[in-house]
């Protein structure tokens, strides 16, 4: 089970707005916000998650399951790079 917060830090880690990501998957910006906007699962269609979970994938990143430290997300590999900052005074 993938929750609404590891889909919110997974786009965070890959730098990507909602809009950016949506345009990514196809999926509507109220789509990604509805998914990200719980700590529990993710209120959304089962082909949105899996959508959804395989652009992180593809983008690099691993969802963590809940252990003794809880959900998490991670890169696959130290050498995965993210996207650039959004805006030019980023740092």
């Amino acid at each position: 089970m993938i929750t609404g917060s590891q889909l919110r830090a997974a786009r965070g880690l890959l730098n990507l707005s909602v809009s950016e990501l949506a345009e990514q998957t196809g999926l509507a910006i109220n789509t990604i916000r509805r998914a990200e906007g719980t700590s529990g699962p993710a209120p959304i269609t089962v082909a949105n998650m899996n959508l959804l979970a395989a652009t992180f994938d593809a983008a690099g990143v691993v969802f963590i399951p809940a252990g003794e430290q809880g959900f998490g997300v991670r890169f696959k590999s130290p050498d995965v790079i993210a996207h650039q900052p959004r805006r030019k005074d980023a740092r």
